[in-house]
């Protein structure tokens, strides 16, 4: 079976890379812009459409106050990478938002942080996706008329791309990306010349039709509130900018200068894109609205159902190129495509990040294990699974997702600035060089303006977009929050239940000789029982058998063995391909072959627990393993079970549920048997017993 699953595998993702490649899979600054801004460069394609339709609602009137909103916009991305230029210097370990404001404003907030970018991640990916599978339905209409089906298959086009590796992946995305950042310029470009020196006239496809106000005459309050609200929407084209900072590790070295880079080289394509489309937008005299088949007018007639809305950036495309033209017909395709590829900036935070939360037992340690391409395989399948639910859920509309959107991101801005303010303030008490405390004055004056102003525009977005659905991100958020708390809460009982004593108990006592193979990871109480079993068994030969996925655990491992003079020989196998049971299976088949008459038992020691969902959280491997071995001649396989408290309490329901009777399941007296029928019962009973003495 495994060879059968083998080759399809190899097929789809690729040949397995050794650990020590690594390095390889760096990358360099030009692979690296696709990847990790890929989400927003692309959402430059809808993020001026999202405040035209916002203030659309006022009527065509309103159209007028989108350059102060793209202004406010541009300052809010100025001020956020400047910021995160500050983080990737100070905290270049990958751990993003997250580390700073676990390590500055303490766990709670951390997991805050990680559970809002969780929740961003994974609409990300469903936004993204959406909003490309309707770019590109205006030209294919097979595509619309199957929305979701065409997402869910996009996704797990884009999971398989992920899965064959960062670098591989980034090859594939940075063609269509580049060619749409080249795309827009050109565009902008050419506007330019057109309207400045040519003199032509511009129009969009929509220039000649007229906006019915849903609400006419907007003024004081309600007027600023809409304004709030457009604002809030322009702000779509901020998420992902903190997946750098979690991605510094994947940068070639010096990797915090990189990715600062990148940082500074994203936010000025972002926002020259963006201003250049919203300029144009109101050159060509765009018209959008939220309901377009009943607000849309031509010659004061509704347009009617019929009509499909394109995005603006189309028809600016179609005003500026026109329509059917290469350049427009290059540019809708790069467009659609890297919306598609937007997605890629989730699929590279999200792994890492769950890898980081499960490597601090908030998450299942599978989480952490890099796979076969050494990519987080369980968290890119895990993303795509989450975003897959959410588009079937919503239909793949990007108009519903997207009220979903930006609340989780500025969650993690907020936090993380706040927490960089205190990480300056810590350094300054012992910092005494006066240049170094200019710098950090400096950079502690960037991160507080920061913090004051994303702040500012969380409150911005609960405010609008609460009822519009962002209180189903802020729920996932909770969700999210509480089953890591509880994850963390179970690995912290479990390690305090099984950690070994430094004085000698009943575990460490040595019994009579024995010998076999021991399976062990760590020293903990389940290893020393499951040691001092295989004493007992009085083998010819007894021998601790490890494997080495991470060198630093490896090195920890022997430390503690020699640490504890345990007697038991210890032989590290080494995994290249970071895999556990195939080095054990190998080595206990050249044992096989070496003495062919000769029988060999593995130990293997595995927790007993009482709840289902935590027998996701343990006991993978040893199933694994047991599955390969118990199939291979002439091998013993013993579970050495360590009962941990959870396995006491099923124990006591399973009790109560076998003493329980349904009511008048039992009678108020025992039934009065015929002598005669006691005197056979007695008869056999003895007969019985009579022969069981003979035997």
């Amino acid at each position: 079976m495994s060879k059968l699953t083998d080759v399809p595998k190899r097929i789809l993702i690729g040949r397995a890379l050794r650990s020590d490649r690594l390095a390889e899979t760096l990358l360099p600054k030009r692979i690296a812009l696709p990847i990790f801004a890929s989400d927003p460069l692309s959402s430059v394609a809808y993020a001026p459409g999202e405040v035209l339709l916002v203030l659309s609602v006022a009527g065509v009137s309103a159209y007028s106050f989108s350059p102060w909103i793209a202004v406010a916009v541009v300052v809010l991305m100025f001020t956020v990478v400047a910021s995160y230029r500050q983080n990737v210097h100070a905290y270049p370990s990958g751990g993003g938002d997250y580390e700073v404001a676990t390590t500055n404003l303490g766990p709670k907030a951390g997991l805050t942080v990680a559970s809002a970018l969780l929740v961003d991640y994974v609409l990300t990916v469903a936004v993204s996706i959406a909003s490309g599978v309707e770019n590109l339905g205006s030209a294919v209409p097979f595509v619309v008329e199957h929305k979701t089906l065409s997402a869910i298959v996009i996704i797990v086009l884009l999971t398989l791309m992920n899965l064959r590796g960062v670098r591989e992946s980034g090859k594939l995305f940075a063609i269509p990306t580049y060619v749409f950042v080249a795309g827009v310029f050109i565009m902008i470009a050419w506007g330019a010349v057109r309207g400045l020196v040519l003199g032509d006239t511009m129009r969009a496809p929509t220039a000649g039709y007229t906006i019915h106000p849903e609400q006419g005459g907007l003024a004081g309050f309600a007027l600023i509130f809409l304004l709030l609200r457009a604002f809030s929407s322009g702000c779509a084209a901020l998420t992902g900018v903190e997946a750098i900072s979690n991605g510094v590790p994947a940068f070639r070295k010096p990797k915090s200068k990189n990715a600062a880079t990148t940082l500074a080289l994203m936010g000025g394509l972002a926002v020259t894109m963006f201003c250049g489309i919203i300029t144009l937008a109101m050159t060509t005299h765009v018209k959008m609205a939220e309901n377009p088949a009943t607000d849309l007018l031509s010659n004061g007639r509704p347009i009617g159902s019929g009509y499909t809305q394109n995005p603006v950036i189309s028809q600016v495309a179609e005003a500026v190129f026109g329509k059917g033209s290469f350049l427009f017909v290059v540019l809708a395709a790069a467009t659609a495509l890297v919306l598609f590829l937007a997605a890629n900036t989730a699929y590279n935070g999200f792994p890492l990040l769950g890898s980081i939360l499960a490597q601090d037992r908030y998450l299942p340690r599978q989480l952490h294990t890099r796979g076969d391409r050494l990519a987080f395989s369980n968290g890119i399948v895990l993303l795509a699974g989450a975003a897959t639910v959410l588009v079937y859920l919503y239909g793949a509309d990007s108009t519903r997702l997207i009220q979903l959107y930006i609340v989780g991101v500025f969650v993690s801005f907020t936090l993380s600035q706040t927490g960089m303010v205190r990480h300056w303030n810590r350094h300054l008490l012992t910092e005494k060089d006066p240049a170094e405390r200019r710098r950090m004055h400096r950079s502690r004056a960037i991160n507080a303006f920061g913090a004051f102003f994303t702040g500012l525009v969380l409150a911005v977005v609960l405010l609008t977009k609460f009822t519009h659905g962002a209180w189903v991100a802020l729920l996932g958020m909770v969700v999210f929050f509480v089953t890591m708390t509880a994850i963390r809460r179970h690995y912290d009982r479990v390690a305090d239940e099984i950690a070994a004593e430094d004085t000698p108990d009943d575990d460490a006592v040595r019994p009579s000789r024995v010998h076999s193979l021991v399976l062990v990871s760590r020293v903990h109480k389940p290893t020393l029982r499951a040691l001092n079993y295989a004493k007992l068994m009085r083998s010819d030969t007894l021998e601790a058998v490890s494997v080495d996925v991470d060198q630093a655990d490896t090195r920890a491992l022997r430390d503690e063995w020699e640490r504890r003079g345990i007697e038991v020989p210890l032989k590290v196998l080494a995994s290249p391909y970071r895999e556990i049971t195939r080095p054990i299976t190998d080595y206990v088949k050249s044992l096989r072959r070496e003495s062919p008459r000769d029988a060999v038992s593995v130990y293997i020691p595995e927790y007993v627990v009482g709840h289902w969902y935590e027998h996701l959280l343990h006991n993978q491997s040893a199933l694994r393993l047991k599955g390969r071995l118990l199939f291979t001649p002439g091998v013993m396989v013993t579970s050495v079970p360590w009962q941990l408290d959870s396995s006491e309490a099923a124990k006591k329901r399973a009790r109560k549920r076998a003493e329980w009777n349904a009511p008048g399941a039992v009678r108020r007296g025992p039934v009065a048997q015929p002598k005669k029928e006691k005197k056979e019962k007695k008869e056999k009973n003895e007969q019985q017993e009579r022969a069981a003495v003979r035997k």
